[in-house]
């Protein structure tokens, strides 16, 4: 809503004079209704200085987020609005929205903050968590990160809006970086084919079971786990196993070959484990193997600079994170996951990996490899439910490989393994036991009765260690920023009699004994060792890196990126300012809850204001993408009907469903059952009705899209949640649309029972070229009792959860504080206003393209909702122009393609979101409209069928600078097909269309030689 009331507090503020202060309290009793907002002139207007009466009252006031965040201003509303034939939008949002499930009255949320108040309220609550220096260790540490890879990747829209490299051609820049982080994670590992990332090391760990299953031919039920591995590793494969029916036995590693039999899918190890020891598992490896199964191994990839990798050990899977290296902890997330592996099962492999391929004209490019067996082709077949990961964590992680190299990184590891040996050795000094008898960076001290003082030390010193419960014992882990006053202070804590000053020749030639260059974990093999990896040392180089890759992709600071369901909106910088605090940047995830206060504060006002938007009773914070809610969601369904006594397995999917619904469904055990959808592209009840009375008790639940996947709100979701409800089913309402409900109507009062919520679509987090993402699931009441726990921090359902699904407790929360301040900013006003904007943006723009392109769904008033579908299949009949096709000519406009051939082949699903000014929706409108006069140019028999700027798009600046010109076209007709187009603002493809055929056909995915680049 476009609001014209400003408080009087606002306006003391910002220094208003007391007689227009005066003026405003007078008449603040004079609220202007919402159709006033958009008729009439707001008091405080902030009018460019070329359209204002010279007579008239000029206030230099600050504007509100929300004008900041919704595109459109009440100019540009009020005439998409008189090109739909209204004049309100609640005419149109009448008109969208069924009544039935409207809300009438706002959200019962806070008041919409000013950014100068958010940013008050960041500093504020920072002062709330206690930055203590963790050496806790189990998978997380402290870290620097480089400060041009904070400013210049992370922080940088540039990077951070970019969508998943789908679109190789305008993706080269990044599809490069993580091609350059699979290189340093396929060399670091000794496994051959790495992927490009995944959401954590714990959920990495349940893709490796999964990779096994599938690598046995899926006829072995039972895995083992070494009981060394993480805790958070350990919880989330036994909740993946159980709801696959796969026995999971945690034991220790010495005694696996005796319970090992032709059952046993396999074993997952830790290297080094959680306690910190390094073993020689070479006879177990055989073992494993001798009966058929597979070893997959977590590992830390700082480590491997110095110890033996995975593949030298032959291993067959090898994952973990990669957040050590140059990632802030973020109190669990995000961080970039690896998984690397053999050849033999590379088309077994979870996520995304880049592969070397050629564009049409033989020029060496980069692209998706081996994207059929993903969950949006494979759906329940898939190998994973994985869609966004952390590419922009992978991204950050890659350049801190090419920025310190693989000399620098020794150097790193020696130095923290150095570290921790000195440490070692003061322990002993002091009588302590050291456990850990072959260590790198983390050790197990048995310090007996003197546990309770030694941590009243450290908590004095302001240094978290690790606590063994019930045991006699702590933890100690090391990261390269540790100093040297600070190994003083542990040696200090520890009792120990010599300082580090104080350490003489003895002690030193006794700390060498123990390094692991004197033992037979020492690596020999050399690594990174391509060209990648030596060229950057300066900062100024890796700045010019940085940038240059950068220039090679567009992004949403070029223009507007229209994805059907994907929601690439406005991610405001006032949304991202916590990011470089201390106080948020360098909390541990298992450290105290006393000393995360600030976090927690975040966390408990977003969960009750996701609540609020949505419906629902109760919000768990823990899934770390939009899949991982999915599974979520699913899980605690199932937990559900097991306290019932129920034991249900079929789920009814839509046919017009997203892959990672069917996907998710068979990870949680259940067996998919297609739905039939109308032409209008709304759930077939007589399908529905019949699926139902086919397995009635049988039907655990349903997966919808709400609005619907083909961008229209059904008018019988109310019936359709109770047909199901009638059978004991559950609803799960798939979230990813929530961007058109926001204040407009709510799942869990409509009839839903729980719903993922995407807070990288609808609540402003970053997409980050393929991740960051968040996907919280709101539950009603009876499911709360069931939402996600964890094994370190546990918390008040631990004992009726259904289990963890992410190895933070609360997922990526680093993250999580955008949703929270967008909401903060927006406030309850703001929020409806953004979906009656993205409702009003995505039918204008259906609108200008109506008589050009066939718009294949729209609701019984003849509306949309935040997204439509325009039918370019009849092209295909007329002159053989595709999705395809459009998708590539759109990049000469200067423009990312919508959603290309989904839900519906050979379409494509545009999606504008409330961040994009009418003109820039004018813009894609026009260049549209232009595509469709050259197809129609085509179609007259004007162009030729093979020769045109369709067929041959993208157009390259090496195309057309270079060689001869022997299209029918013009070179400008190819590269500057749009009036607005000029040399200062054109962006260039930098390769021409991808032969996707030979990249799948020819698999590299690591970096080739530079020469191979000419």
């Amino acid at each position: 809503m476009i609001s014209t009331k400003i408080s009087p507090r606002t306006l003391r503020q910002l220094g208003i004079r007391a007689d227009i202060l005066r003026s405003v309290s007078a008449m603040a009793m004079e609220t202007p209704t919402r159709e006033d907002a958009l008729t009439t002139k707001p008091l405080f207007s902030v009018t460019p200085a070329c359209e204002r009466n010279q007579d008239e009252l000029s206030v230099k006031i600050g504007r509100g987020f929300e004008q900041r965040h919704v595109g459109p201003g009440p100019r540009e509303q009020r005439a998409m609005l008189e090109t739909l034939g209204f004049t309100t939008i609640d005419e149109l949002i009448d008109q969208t929205v069924p009544e039935s499930i409207r809300l009438r009255g706002n959200l019962q949320i806070a008041d919409a903050m000013t950014e100068a108040e958010m940013r008050e309220e960041f500093e504020r609550i920072a002062k709330k968590n206690e930055p203590f220096t963790s050496f806790i260790g189990m998978g997380y540490h402290n870290c620097f990160t480089p400060g041009p890879i904070l400013r210049d990747v992370l922080m940088n829209p540039g990077w951070h809006t970019q969508y998943s490299p789908y679109q190789a051609e305008i993706s080269q820049g990044r599809l490069q970086s993580l091609l350059n982080f699979q290189t340093m994670v396929s060399d670091l590992t000794g496994l051959p084919v790495a992927n490009s990332s995944l959401l954590d090391e714990a959920t990495a760990a349940c893709e490796s079971l999964s990779l096994m299953m599938n690598g046995t031919k899926g006829k072995r039920n039972k895995v083992l786990v070494d009981s060394k591995c993480h805790p958070q590793t350990i919880a989330c494969l036994q909740t993946r196993a159980g709801n696959k029916n796969i026995d999971v036995l945690v034991i220790q590693k010495k005694e696996m070959a005796e319970v090992m039999d032709k059952k046993t899918v396999g074993v997952i190890v830790q290297y080094p484990d959680t306690e910190g020891n390094m073993n020689d598992i070479s006879e177990l490896v055989n073992c494993v193997h001798d009966n058929g199964g597979l070893v997959s191994m977590a590992t830390d990839l700082l480590a491997l600079s110095i110890i033996k990798s995975p593949g030298e050990l032959n291993a067959d899977v090898a994952f973990g994170s990669s957040q050590r290296l140059g990632i802030p902890m973020y109190l669990g997330g995000p961080a970039a996951a690896f998984f690397a592996t053999r050849t033999d099962f590379a088309r077994q492999v979870p996520g995304r990996i880049v592969g070397v391929s050629k564009d049409v004209n033989g020029k060496q490019a980069l692209r998706l490899s081996l994207q059929a067996r993903e969950q949006h082709i494979r759906r329940e077949k898939a190998t994973s439910n994985v869609c966004t990961a952390q590419a922009l964590l992978a991204n950050a992680t890659a350049m801190w490989g090419v920025y310190h190299g693989p000399e620098g990184m020794v150097e790193i590891a020696e130095s923290i393994h150095h570290a921790a040996l000195v440490v070692a050795h003061g322990a002993q000094l002091a009588g302590h036991k050291v456990v850990t008898e072959n260590f790198f960076d983390t050790m197990k001290i048995d310090v007996g009765e003197e546990k309770a003082i030694i941590l009243k030390k450290a908590h004095q010193a302001r240094i978290n260690l690790r606590d063994y419960n019930n045991e006699s014992c702590i933890g100690i882990a090391l990261d390269d920023t540790v100093t040297r006053d600070q190994i003083d202070m542990l040696l200090l804590i520890l009792g120990s009699p010599k300082m580090v000053a104080d350490l003489d020749e003895m002690d030193l030639d006794d700390i060498d004994k123990n390094s692991i260059a004197s033992s037979n974990f020492v690596r020999k093999t050399s690594f990174m060792e391509h060209e990648v990896f030596k060229m950057v040392r300066s900062e100024l180089e890796l700045v010019r890196y940085i940038k240059e890759l950068e220039r090679s992709d567009l992004s949403m600071v070029h223009s507007m990126i229209p994805l059907g369901s994907c929601t690439m909106k406005l991610n405001a910088s006032s949304e991202l300012e916590y990011l470089s605090m201390p106080e948020f940047t360098n909390s541990h995830p298992f450290a105290p809850e006393w000393q995360t206060r600030g976090w927690k504060q975040i966390f408990n006002e977003l969960e009750n204001d996701l609540a609020e938007i949505t419906g629902y009773d109760k919000v768990s914070l823990q899934p770390n993408s939009g899949a991982q809610g999915e599974y979520a969601g699913l899980a605690a369904i199932n937990a559900y009907h097991k306290s019932n006594g129920d034991k249900r397995g079929i789920c009814l999917i839509p046919t017009s469903a997203h892959g990672t619904n069917p996907a998710s469904a068979t990870m949680a055990g259940l067996k998919v059952k297609a739905v039939k959808v109308n032409s209008d592209g709304s759930i077939n009840l007589d399908s529905l009705k019949g699926e139902l009375h086919k397995h009635q008790g049988n039907v655990s639940s349903i997966m919808v899209t709400y609005p619907s996947t083909f961008g229209v709100f059904d008018e019988d979701i109310s019936d359709i949640c109770g047909l199901v409800h009638d059978v004991g089913g559950q609803v799960y309402l798939d979230g990813a649309n929530l961007n058109a409900q926001m204040g407009l109507s709510r799942p869990g009062k409509y009839g839903a029972d729980v719903s993922h919520l995407n807070l990288h679509k609808t609540f402003a987090i970053p997409h980050g070229g393929g991740g960051p993402g968040a996907g919280p699931i709101g539950v009603r009441a009876h499911l709360a009792p069931f939402l996600p726990s964890h094994p370190v921090m546990p918390g008040s359902n631990h004992k009726t959860s259904f289990g963890s699904v992410s190895a933070a407790p609360y997922g990526n929360a680093g993250v999580l504080p955008i949703s929270w301040s967008m909401i903060k900013m927006l406030g309850p006003e703001g929020l409806r206003h953004s979906s009656e904007i993205a409702i009003l943006n995505a039918n204008y723009m259906r609108k200008r393209l109506d008589g050009y392109y066939q718009v294949l769904y729209t609701g019984s008033h003849g509306m949309c909702a935040h997204e439509f579908i325009i039918d370019l299949r009849p092209f295909k009949k007329t002159c053989g122009i595709g999705a395809l096709d459009v998708a590539k000519r759109l990049m000469d406009y200067g423009f990312h393609a919508p959603t290309m051939s989904w839900p519906v082949p050979d379409t494509l699903m545009i999606e504008p979101t409330e961040s994009e000014a009418k003109a820039e929706l004018d813009r894609y409108c026009d260049a549209l409209i232009s595509i469709r006069e050259e197809i129609a140019a085509i179609e007259n028999g004007y162009v030729s069928k093979v020769d045109n700027v369709l067929k041959n798009a993208p157009h390259t600046m090496e195309s057309v600078l270079f060689g001869d010109w022997d299209h029918s076209y013009t070179r400008k007709k190819a590269t500057f097909p749009a009036p607005w187009q000029h040399n200062g603002n054109k962006f260039w493809p930098t390769s021409s269309r991808l032969d996707d055929t030979y990249g799948d056909r020819n698999l590299i995915c690591s970096c080739p030689p530079m020469s191979s680049y000419k």
